[in-house]
């Protein structure tokens, strides 16, 4: 859901362009050479790999994933693996970061929490979905970054705060979904105690030197629901989670 503003100006929408001038027709451009490769991975990386649901595979035919990495590596930004970004991190291969927010079970008007920015993709695909999208960042040219990124790209509706994710946004709790795309050995307490019931967290768990196993945890009223999606390798959380147990 992505909110286009126009200025009688240059704006984009989707996969093609539109110039704008006071007085003058509506002249198309060509299209975005990247808006084919984006149909191309949905079909090819996602729908054959099992992602159904239609609102994540329609928004990750939206967002532009290249222009969340460098630009050397817009050339890759659509093949199914991660993609190294700034200070040793990275932003997610597209299968994960679907399988990921399809796990979320979303629905429009959703309140949603992130932890770790990191570029900003994953919180864009969130934004395609539902316009309540925080996003928690430890590193704060990240965070700063990713932003500015955002608000380009039209994603006002994102918010971003510099701050450890193992505390969670406590100010804009509770929330209906939390999506943790870095590695813990734990689940935050706080994470768990801002969700609402019902709603549902998907945490990579585990040895944050090695593997980890994505897993979805849904908030009752007695005894978390556990499951375990698959087997994963994410950067690891950093900050408070590092006091609390060894890795």
């Amino acid at each position: 859901m992505r909110r286009e503003v126009v200025f009688l100006t240059l704006f984009f929408l989707g996969a093609s362009s539109l110039i704008i001038s006071q007085g003058q027709k509506i002249a198309p451009t060509p299209p975005d050479k990247y808006a084919s490769l984006r149909l191309k991975m949905v079909k090819e990386q996602l729908e054959a790999r099992g992602i159904k649901d239609k609102v994540v595979l329609e928004a990750m035919k939206k967002v532009p994933r290249h222009l969340f990495v460098e630009q050397k590596y817009w050339g890759e930004a659509y093949n199914d693996y991660p993609l190294p970004i700034e200070e040793g991190q990275t932003i997610s291969q597209p299968y994960i970061v679907a399988l990921m927010t399809e796990c979320l079970q979303l629905a429009r008007g959703d309140r949603v929490l992130e932890i770790g920015t990191g570029s900003g993709y994953q919180a864009a695909v969130l934004a395609e979905i539902t316009d309540q999208v925080y996003s928690v960042e430890i590193r704060k040219n990240l965070a700063e970054k990713a932003k500015k990124t955002l608000v380009q790209l039209g994603y006002n509706q994102v918010q971003v705060k510099w701050g450890d994710g193992y505390y969670g946004w406590e100010d804009q709790a509770p929330y209906d979904a939390i999506i943790v795309t870095c590695a813990a050995n734990h689940v935050p307490p706080p994470l768990l105690k801002q969700l609402k019931e019902g709603g549902k967290l998907i945490i990579p768990l585990g040895s944050t030197l090695y593997f980890q196993t994505l897993t979805r945890i849904t908030k009752t009223s007695t005894r978390p629901k556990v499951e375990h999606i698959l087997g994963v390798r994410f950067v690891p959380m950093v900050g408070e989670i590092k006091k609390k147990r060894g890795t």
